[in-house]
């Protein structure tokens, strides 16, 4: 009998069952795959590298809690773009199991804990954004550099936690229960509060959107309202409108590329996949790296300090380049001179 239909734990925590979850059947497949992870982990990882370099080079973005909220986002990316390229390309195009229980869920683990915190990270930008225009008066009073790296630090030790509890012991294998048709050696249960988890956290994120939109909303009909004053307070909510836009797109993206992921999940917890779903299910991991990809390119669109950042980077790049240009012509005009004499 084919163990990739039996439904026993026993064959879903063997080694050789895992290839049970390669479900990948063709060249092209494997190819298609290869390409979309190959090429949107290397932008993924150049783009937040860059608005890294952009945020920590600049002393007036590196020392708001803001940016700092962004540089973990963009940290998270960075790190699920590495490990899951690694480990998702490995496992589906090379089909390589050549490895244990136990790397395979440090492997997992890395995945999960790298997308959680670009979700927390998400969470924690949209809070800071309901903070400052919700209560803008206390807001640097209540959002302070210590907070933000306290918020920061129980963020990722939450994340890690999370995904580490299948490498710790809450698997299919040691508990003799139900394993997931997705991935292997992961225990149903556990899969289930993973997604209330991620849920929670998508929850909480439109909520304070929502809300950071309604106090958009009134800003502009103030603003419009009141068009002869002009100052420090109109220039603060024309801010707080273009980051709220920003941070509704980025949500709208974040949606978009992990619903059908989610969907999917939650469908595998009900009801018993086919093979032709668990495919469309490996192509649709592959937006979590186009969300990723995405955001940063968001950043600099919408954000004007990173944008102009990235302008002053880009011009001193070109003097740069125009003046290793020019001096060879300069030193060789000056030998010829000297032939001459």
């Amino acid at each position: 009998m084919d163990i990739c239909k039996i439904h026993k734990n026993s064959s879903k925590c063997s080694v050789n069952a895992m290839e049970c979850f390669m479900v990948l059947s063709t060249q092209a497949q494997k190819i298609s795959i290869a390409t979309l992870c190959g090429l949107f982990g290397t932008l993924c990882i150049f783009e937040n590298s860059l608005v890294l370099y952009l945020i920590f080079s600049s002393p007036g973005t590196r020392r708001k809690p803001s940016y700092l909220f962004i540089s973990s986002l963009a940290l998270a990316d960075i790190l699920a773009s590495i490990i899951f390229v690694c480990s998702f390309v490995n496992f589906h195009v090379f089909n390589e199991t050549d490895f244990s229980k136990e790397t395979f869920l440090l492997q997992l683990g890395g995945v999960n804990t790298s997308f959680s915190a670009s979700l927390s990270s998400l969470l924690l930008t949209a809070l800071d954004r309901y903070i400052s225009i919700s209560r803008p008066s206390e807001y640097k009073l209540l959002m302070t550099r210590k907070r933000a790296w306290i918020a920061l630090g129980v963020l990722w030790v939450t994340c890690a936690t999370t995904a580490s509890l299948p490498l710790l012991g809450w698997n299919c294998c040691t508990l003799n229960s139900t394993c997931s048709e997705l991935f292997p050696f992961v225990d149903d249960n556990y899969l289930s509060s993973w997604i209330c988890f991620i849920m929670v956290l998508l929850g909480c994120i439109i909520y304070a959107y929502a809300h950071v939109l309604r106090r958009a909303h009134q800003h502009v009909a103030y603003m419009e309202k009141h068009q002869v004053q002009v100052g420090k307070q109109n220039a603060r909510m024309r801010m707080d409108v273009m980051l709220a836009k920003t941070l509704v797109m980025v949500l709208t993206v974040l949606v978009l590329c992990w619903s059908p992921v989610l969907v999917l999940m939650i469908y595998s917890i009900f009801a018993r996949l086919s093979n032709h779903l668990r495919k469309v299910f490996a192509f649709c991991s592959t937006l979590c790296l186009l969300n990723s990809m995405v955001n940063p390119i968001i950043y600099a669109l919408r954000s004007k300090e990173l944008y102009s950042s990235l302008r002053m980077v880009f011009s001193r790049f070109r003097r740069q380049l125009k003046a290793s240009q020019e001096s060879p012509e300069a030193d060789s005009t000056h030998k010829s001179s000297m032939i001459e004499t």
